[in-house]
Parts: C-alpha cells; sequence; structure tokens
C-alpha cells in the first residue's frame, strides 16, 4: 500500500515525445529513460517543473494525479524535468492520437518515494 508524502495543486498539461515539444533527443527523458517511439503513453511517465523537485517530485518517484476526469488520472512515475520557465506544473507524456489537454488546480500527491509498481518499471 502506497503511502501519501505531500499533495499540492498544480497545472497539468500534455506533451508528445517530439523535438518540437521537447529537446533534440525527444525519446530519451531528463533522467536517462528511453521512450517507446511506437507508444509512448504506455509508460504514464511525466515530466515535473524545477520547483517541484524540491518538494520531493524526483525522478523515480510515483505519484498520483486527480481531479483531470479522463483516463490521465491514476499513478504516474517522475521521469523527465520540464523547461525552466514552468512552475508548479506537470506534463504527461502521452501518445500522438491524444491532444489538447491543461487542467488548472489538479491534485498531485507524492506517494512513496521510488515505489514503482510492474506498470512503471523501465524496459
Amino acid at each position: 500500500m502506497s503511502k501519501i508524502l505531500l499533495s499540492i495543486l498544480v497545472t497539468v498539461t500534455i506533451y508528445h515525445a517530439d523535438p518540437k515539444q521537447t529537446d533534440d533527443t525527444p525519446f530519451i527523458t531528463a533522467s536517462g529513460a528511453k521512450i517507446d517511439s511506437l507508444n509512448p503513453g504506455k509508460h504514464r511517465w511525466l515530466a515535473v517543473s524545477r520547483d517541484l523537485e524540491r518538494k520531493g517530485f524526483v525522478f523515480g518517484t510515483c505519484v498520483l494525479i486527480t481531479g483531470t476526469n479522463s483516463s490521465l488520472d491514476g499513478e504516474w512515475e517522475v521521469k523527465d524535468r520540464m523547461n525552466k520557465r514552468w512552475r508548479r506544473r506537470v506534463d504527461l507524456l502521452v501518445d500522438t492520437t491524444r491532444t489538447g489537454g491543461k487542467w488548472k488546480n489538479i491534485k498531485l500527491t507524492l506517494l512513496n518515494e521510488k515505489y514503482q509498481t510492474k506498470k512503471h518499471v523501465n524496459k
């Protein structure tokens, strides 16, 4: 069972593994994890703004997203870092079939540090 360590309200957006939305290595996250180019959404990985890293939302931690009222709610793993211009924001890695997505005041809950389930393990 996961233990809740911290909950805060953030803005949630989506992103694709595309050089227009990332850097010049769109299939490698800031943590060094390799994204499946055919099915990036299967990972349920997210990027966090740098201010959230100071609160414990670091690579490998599991978080719970609640409040998007969609299939995006649920457990995600921190695997990427957002551009330094963003604050109190997370970016969910999704397939290119999903477009447009921004939600404000979404509950982001930090679960057990480095907690991983089978669906989060990097292959």
